[in-house]
């Protein structure tokens, strides 16, 4: 169809791409910009390009409709030609359309990429035109010019191209491409065969516009003249107001109130907490909206409800589930993992009980933080963690009272409520660093927490209404219980978690740490293989912990290696760590073993000592000189360990004739004790029989073994008391290749505890007094020698 379209003739074809629009509707005589970004839309313009440059643009019923099918379309739509296209920088195209002509879709097809319409023209409306038509038009035109004198978002220069349209068509078609309006609306006026049926519509949505308005500016009005100098603040608010009370809706006050209340009655809560939050509502009720006291009492009843009061989930029972899920995640850890299954038991049995409160105590890196997510994953509760490390606020537990400005509850009724259940897994990382202040002690808040015969009534400052924490399981964890307070040691069931054997760390690093390394670092495509002897030289040689960060660290350091190699280019398909690649990758070794001598020597015997990172052996070294009855410990000894010397120095003198010596053998002598590694701290008295031993072996000549380890606090009496850390203690002397080591009487309690794989290849001696030891651990007994008595033997070593 040939079309006249200002000076020029178009070429209308009957075919043509279809634009589906979302949210606009196009009009014949006017410009548009559209934005296209959908991928049918974009095919259907390169379409046109290709041709004429000619679409015919249709609206959707819904604009939601990604896809739209021939019954999401109207019939009516705009024959329109492209007049620029332009790429923005999110990749969708900004276009130029001119509308041309109305046409009417009678068949929609679909190709493989764009929809097609076989169009219709429908042409301009000739009939002649009336006084009718002439009042309709100067009608419309007086409440255009008074809508947008009103409507503050069409800029006036509309009004000077509206009155320079002397054909009625395209009159009405500018003025109904100018209104705000709904689609629908507009897609009416579009649909409406003659000018006569356009200008009516347009009338009607006009005098609709125009009244919704003015009404608008009559509000507005109204608020201005009831302002004041002081209410100006207050403008945003008395607007709102004003909208309401012209609309008869209640006030927010009453909203809220209401809401409230719904709330409240929509699920069960206990009656304390019933009572307490109605009169709260209550009290909101009669407060002015804009109070500051309304605010906090509308805080306090949203936490109120907000609270999971008595809303549990459902434990696990099923016990081999629980132990796979436990295994799983961590190896070893055979006490916590038993605990757990004793929990669930009782469960079982008693229906609900009391939650425990576990303490997990052991050094770093061992995994006390992670199997507490662990027992919330197996037992099907919610996991909640809090870390009490550097706390010295008391409000931290109890919350602040509701006088205080911005209060709160405590952490705890703030980690419930984001759980929204009252029953969740609650560990308290690192309860051994609680602090305190002039602000309170958070320790002693803790008291209440942690007391299962007190934590059914738990108080929160903020609440003001008692919250039943009896159904949480309270997982503690702590490096050392010394200096967790007595009273809050006592609520608790003490977990050791000793640290980790070297089979139990290689063990760990191929199963857990590796795989979980190569995921993260994203080379699983790469077949990586970590051999036992890889993981054994970087545990002995780059690592010096009880637990396994270090490990984790140190084997992430050498994959990342590799993981710069593939990214450089280089092919790998197979890879094996080993021992020889372990050195290429992480360099010379960082920590050798204690130098400890070979052969039995005089004034030197092996100790064992426990530090945070595990076991360590302790060699101790005991030098006599001339002098004035006088001895020198070096080596960053604590008290307790000079104090222990001092006891050793004792007995020996007290028992000087037993030991072949003179009664004032120590009268011209100067003893000099020294533990190597003089930077490193020492502290505790399970260093006495070891003093004991080296000093009597300095003093009388006699040699001692250095294939023995001993360790024992020493009395004045002769007396070999127990000790403690004795898993990192024996893991330090397999560690030196010590195969016999001297311990306590009375700690062959402790020996079934330990695993097996550690007391292999291990002789352990009992000891009850201090000449046990000596048997044991010199190469001859000290009487044997009861013939140079006197200073004759001091003299003999200080010669």
């Amino acid at each position: 169809m040939k079309l006249k379209h200002n000076t020029e003739t178009i070429d209308i074809k009957s075919r043509l791409p279809v634009v589906p629009l979302r949210d606009v509707v196009v009009f014949p005589h006017m410009i548009y910009p559209l934005l296209v970004g959908r991928k049918m839309t974009v095919n259907a313009l390169q379409e046109a390009m290709i041709r004429d440059k000619q679409l015919f643009l249709m609206a959707q019923r819904t604009p939601a409709t990604e896809v739209p099918t021939a019954d999401d379309l109207f019939d009516v739509g705009v024959v329109a030609r492209v007049l620029q296209v332009m790429k923005m920088p999110n990749g969708t195209l900004k276009v130029l359309v001119e509308g041309l002509v109305r046409a009417e879709s009678t068949r929609l097809a679909r190709t493989d990429n764009y929809l097609t319409a076989r169009i219709r023209i429908i042409p301009p409306d000739t009939e002649q035109y009336d006084r009718e038509t002439e009042a309709l038009s100067r009608k419309v035109t007086e409440q255009f010019a008074e809508y947008i004198r009103l409507n503050r978002r069409i800029p006036d220069e509309v009004l000077v191209s509206v009155a320079s349209i002397e054909d009625y068509g395209q009159l009405a078609d500018t003025i109904a491409a100018h209104i705000l309006h709904k689609i629908e609306t507009k897609q009416a006026i579009l649909s409406a065969y003659s000018v006569k049926e356009q200008f009516r519509i347009l009338t009607d949505v006009l005098t609709e516009e125009i009244e919704i308005l003015q009404l608008e500016q009559k509000i507005d009005g109204s608020v201005r003249d009831s302002m004041s100098r002081n209410q100006r603040e207050m403008y945003l608010q008395q607007q709102l107001k004003a909208i309401k009370d012209e609309l008869g809706q209640a006030d927010d006050q009453a909203t809220d109130v209401e809401d409230l209340l719904a709330q409240l009655n929509s699920r069960a809560y206990p009656e304390r907490v019933k009572e307490k939050a109605e009169e709260e509502i209550k009290r909101l009720s009669r407060m002015h909206p804009y109070s500051a006291e309304s605010g906090v009492v509308r805080s306090y009843v949203e936490w109120l409800l907000a609270l999971p009061w008595e809303i549990t989930t459902e434990d696990r029972t099923d016990f081999g589930e629980v132990q796979s899920i436990l295994d799983g995640d961590h190896y070893g850890l055979a006490k916590a993992k038993k605990r757990i299954v004793e929990h669930l038991a009782v469960i079982r049995l008693a229906g609900r009980v009391k939650g425990p409160i576990l303490c997990l105590v052991g050094p770093p890196g061992v995994g006390k933080t992670s199997v507490g997510r662990s027992i919330a994953r197996a037992m099907g509760r919610q996991f909640v963690r809090m870390s009490l490390g550097g706390i010295h606020d008391e409000a931290e537990i109890r919350g602040h009272r509701r006088t205080y400005i911005g209060a709160m509850p405590g952490r705890i009724i703030q980690a419930l409520k984001k759980t929204e259940s009252s029953n969740p897994v609650f560990l308290l990382d690192e309860i051994d660093k609680v602090g305190k202040d002039f602000r309170g002690d958070p320790a002693s808040a803790l008291l209440e927490v942690l007391d299962p015969e007190q934590n059914n009534t738990f108080s929160d400052n903020y609440l003001e209404v008692e919250y039943d924490l009896s159904g949480i399981l309270f997982i503690t964890t702590a490096n050392t219980t010394a200096t967790i307070p007595p009273a809050l040691r006592d609520r608790m069931e003490i977990i050791r978690l000793p640290g980790y054997l070297e089979f139990e760390k290689a063990a760990i690093a191929k199963d857990y740490l590796f795989p979980k390394i190569i995921r993260e670092i994203g080379i699983q495509k790469v077949a990586l293989e970590l051999r036992e002897d890889a993981a054994l030289e970087v545990i002995r040689y780059f690592t010096r912990e009880a637990g396994v960060r270090e490990l984790e660290r140190q084997l992430a350091a050498m994959v990342r290696k590799t993981a710069v190699e593939l990214a450089g280019g280089k092919r790998i398909r197979r890879l094996v760590y080993n021992k020889n690649k372990v050195g290429k990758l992480l360099g010379p070794r960082k920590y050798i073993d204690t130098n400890i001598k070979t052969q039995p020597t005089v004034g030197y015997a092996v100790g064992l000592a426990w530090t945070e990172m595990g076991g360590e052996a302790l060699p101790v070294e005991v030098l006599p000189m001339r002098g004035k009855a006088k001895l020198t410990l070096t080596g960053s000894l604590g008290d307790v360990m000079r104090e222990s010397a001092s006891a050793a120095l004792s007995y020996i003198r007290n028992h000087a004739g037993r030991f072949g010596l003179d009664d004032k053998f120590y009268e011209e002598l100067e003893m000099h004790v020294h533990i190597p590694e003089g930077s490193v701290p020492k502290d505790g008295p399970s260093a006495g029989v070891t003093l004991t031993v080296a000093m009597l072996s300095c003093v009388t000549g006699i040699a001692v073994r250095t294939d023995i380890a001993m360790t024992g606090e020493i009395t004045l009496t002769g007396d070999v008391l127990p000790i403690g850390g004795l898993n990192e203690k024996l893991l330090a002397a397999k560690r030196n290749n010590i195969t016999e080591v001297i311990l306590p009487e009375k700690n062959r309690k402790d020996i079934p505890e330990l695993q097996p794989e550690l007391l292999e290849g291990l002789t352990l001696h009992f000891v009850k007094r201090i000449d046990e030891v000596l048997k044991l651990a010199m190469t001859e007994s000290p009487k044997a020698r009861s013939h140079r008595r006197g200073s004759s033997a001091v003299s003999h070593r200080l010669s």
